[in-house]
């Protein structure tokens, strides 16, 4: 894989990654485009660095933001404590029974039976894009509604936490538009909706990170691993970081400034040019 390749894929990865518009689509297309198999053991080790990249951009841009929630008060901080769990809790459930369902039903006698071998599947993926678009255009016309609440019901947390779950499986299905509209829609206020599904990211990734290394070493053995995957990986992992804090300023001033719903009337558009890559790469 050449500088170039890995160069875009970090920046496309950096960008949709941490934008409500499904990373994975976007980093899928650009794999199929440039030629590369995105199963092979050195794709799959680059993505786990750039998802890296991505997870300590989010971590820098919050950071100040989540120290203002140690300094609220204990019953806050509590509830808060509680709704992140409550959400993971839900996420592991939906995403756990989707997965096997999938894989018992769906793919059972197929060539692959587990759920990555739909990952490159476009056709699912444009399906993904329009329908997370239709929900960020949902939430985006709703926000002008009555006023919005700077605190999280178990109710909220559930539906916060059931909707990541369903983001799991599919890939376009953008994990913070699905999680920041479905919070917006449960009347929650925009600033803690972005707080609290990036401070899910940051839950979330690491056993995700943690399970696509365990399928590399599994690939490939520990002798697999060689040097030379981890230059190429460190460049994208740099590249990604900083990819990624351009997008979460983007992000922030698009949900802070009302215009929320652009990014699901950009996920319509990419959904109809996956699907016309579909055809062209079928």
């Amino acid at each position: 894989m050449s500088l170039l390749q890995i160069a875009v894929l970090a920046v496309v990865q950096g960008l949709a990654e941490l934008l409500p518009v499904s990373s994975s689509a976007h980093v899928v297309v650009a794999e199929r485009l440039m030629g590369i198999d995105p199963s092979s053991p050195q794709m799959t080790f680059l993505l786990v660095m750039l998802h890296t990249g991505t997870v300590f951009a989010v971590i820098l841009y919050f950071w100040p933001r989540w120290r203002r929630w140690a300094g609220a008060p204990a019953g806050v901080r509590r509830g808060l404590v509680a709704a992140l769990v409550v959400a993971t809790a839900a996420t592991g459930v939906v995403g756990l029974a989707l997965k096997k369902l999938i894989e018992t039903v769906f793919l059972r006698g197929s060539g692959k039976q587990e759920i990555e071998a739909l990952f490159s599947n476009l056709p699912l993926v444009a399906a993904a894009l329009f329908a997370v678009g239709v929900l960020i255009v949902w939430a985006g016309l709703r926000e002008g509604g009555p006023a919005k609440r700077a605190e999280l019901t178990t109710k909220d947390s559930l539906r916060v936490g059931a909707v990541q779950g369903l983001c799991l499986p599919f890939r376009g299905f953008s994990r913070s538009g699905a999680t920041i509209s479905t919070a917006l829609l449960c009347g929650v206020d925009r600033a803690l909706a972005e707080d609290f599904s990036f401070a899910l990211a940051v839950i979330l990734t690491p056993p995700v990170v943690a399970r696509e290394a365990l399928r590399l070493m599994k690939a490939v053995g520990p002798a697999g691993l060689s040097a030379g995957l981890f230059k190429p990986g460190l460049v994208g992992m740099v590249l990604s970081f900083f990819a990624g804090l351009a997008a979460l300023r983007w992000l922030s001033s698009w949900l802070e400034t009302g215009r929320w719903r652009y990014f699901g009337y950009y996920c319509f558009a990419a959904s109809a040019g996956v699907a016309a890559a579909a055809a062209l790469l079928r």
